[in-house]
């Protein structure tokens, strides 16, 4: 790489982070990141720790993570900001290598490249995923590797490419299959034919499950995502969309003989037309124990490469070296996902910098919980606390460091991945059905029954308890 390739790659990294912003305990954080902290302080999360550790157990990221912070003597919390700018970097820079094997024109690649920065936040059809995280996840640090591993199938160096592919494996366990499967699909189509390429996308699916509990059904209704049949008419228009427009592409990179980008947008067609249908079997209810393998997470690595190949033809044909026609396209669609953040986090900091006081007053809540309060305490709040306005979907485990009730936003996702915990997650969620008309003995009876001894209530609380914090939107109570 030219250090002017370098710097651009890094200023197109940092622009992606101050378009998309940096949440580092929000959404899936609440999974992940409790895991780092039982790494680092074993003590932590007495009770309930199964509902991350479930997670935990089966990757090398809460270890990998915590051994950053041992290293490097830093703040989890600057550990994390490191690993989210180098995530962005190295997914940029895995972009930069692949477009560069499909358009000879140096313009069309930077297109491409730009486009993917523009739209990380994008969200996939139907999967509950973006392109790429507002925060540090296992899905950010493996997604550069699935592009490495492409190119390195396109470059006919297939032991690197599985050597990548292994290695990000130990990361997340599941995308890298995905990858594994799309990167099979180019070998046949380019060694063989498209019809044995069908066959390699139905390797995750191998594995004969028994039938669901009625608490794993009860949960996989608060995850129709995960369900094809229930997708809305939308999200079916989100995969046909760049199905037909990828089939389109294939024949501008035949005509202009781009044999790598026709190779890449024909083997992306069969990849995904297999994976339906096998989403579509799967939303069937005697079979929806197999649907947490989620195969309509094949459309990541669609979206991903849609994106870049789109970016990259539209360098070719549209931008040039128009100065004015870059700008055009760039300076609103970047000011249209700078607005769609802030409307996603509109109670946080766009940018929650390290070591920053929290802007948002949940956040303020759950430090001090972290600073104030027993470290085996644990904690009750709404099951649906995380989806509250305001709350902005920030996670109390992950920022309180305490042990709480199992919730019904993400506590149910780990479910949906691990059905033998089903039943204890359902009979805790059902003990705080209600929760908005608590009283004070509702809390003691959660006391009796699960050892609940502080909750995290919105104002204006609840009459007969002690409350050393409170805030304009919350209040930290201690059940007696």
């Amino acid at each position: 790489m030219k250090p002017k390739d370098f710097v651009l790659l890094s200023l197109l990294s940092l622009g992606a982070l101050l378009v998309h912003g940096y949440h580092p305990w929000a959404e899936d954080a609440e999974i992940y990141l409790p895991g780092v902290e039982k790494v680092l302080h074993p003590g932590l999360f007495p009770f309930n720790a199964q509902f991350f550790e479930s997670h935990a157990h089966l990757t090398l990221f809460p270890n990998f993570i915590a051994a950053s912070v041992r290293l490097s003597h830093l703040p989890l919390e600057v550990v994390l900001f490191f690993w989210q700018i180098i995530s962005i970097f190295l997914f940029l820079l895995a972009c930069w290598h692949l477009v560069g094997k499909c358009f000879p024109d140096q313009r069309a690649c930077w297109a491409g490249v730009a486009l993917v920065a523009a739209l990380l936040t994008l969200p996939v059809s139907g999967t509950g995923l973006y392109i790429l995280d507002q925060y540090v996840n296992p899905r950010n640090l493996v997604a550069c590797a699935g592009i490495f591993a492409i190119a390195k199938v396109v470059d006919r160096k297939y032991f690197q490419a599985g050597l990548i592919l292994a290695c990000a494996a130990v990361i997340h366990p599941l995308m890298p299959v995905f990858t594994f499967s799309y990167c099979v699909v180019l070998l046949c189509i380019r060694k063989f034919d498209r019809r044995f390429a069908a066959l390699a996308c139905l390797l995750p699916f191998s594995i004969a499950l028994g039938p669901a509990s009625q608490a794993y059904h009860q949960v996989a209704l608060s995850h129709p995502n995960h369900y094809l049949l229930q997708w809305q008419w939308y999200e079916w228009l989100g995969v046909a969309a760049p199905l037909a427009l990828l089939w389109w592409f294939s024949g501008l990179a035949r005509s202009r003989r781009w044999h790598n980008l026709e190779l890449l947008c024909r083997a992306l067609i069969v990849y995904e037309l297999v994976y339906l249908p096998v989403g579509v079997v799967l939303s069937i209810p005697a079979l929806e124990t197999l649907a947490r393998f989620q195969p309509n997470r094949s459309l990541y690595l669609l979206y991903v490469l849609f994106v870049l190949f789109a970016g990259g033809l539209l360098g070719e044909y549209v931008l040039k070296n128009r100065v004015w026609r870059w700008a055009a396209l760039f300076v609103p669609l970047c000011a249209g996902m700078f607005v769609a953040q802030r409307d996603l986090f509109p109670a946080s900091a766009h940018i929650e910098w390290p070591g920053a006081s929290p802007k948002n007053q949940w956040v303020q809540a759950f430090e001090w919980i972290r600073v104030n309060t027993p470290g085996d305490a644990v904690f009750a709040l709404d099951p649906f606390h995380m989806h509250i306005a305001g709350e902005d979907e920030n996670g109390f485990r992950a920022i309180a460091q305490r042990s709480m009730l199992a919730d019904a936003v993400k506590d149910s996702g780990a479910v949906t991945m691990f059905p033998p915990i089903a039943e204890e997650w359902l009979e805790q969620v059902q003990a705080q059905s209600g929760w908005k008309t608590f009283q004070a003995h509702d809390f003691r009876r959660l006391q009796a029954e699960y050892g609940v001894n502080w909750v995290v209530l919105q104002r204006p609380g609840v009459a007969g308890l002690e409350c050393p914090y409170l805030n304009p939107a919350v209040l930290v109570c201690r059940v007696e």
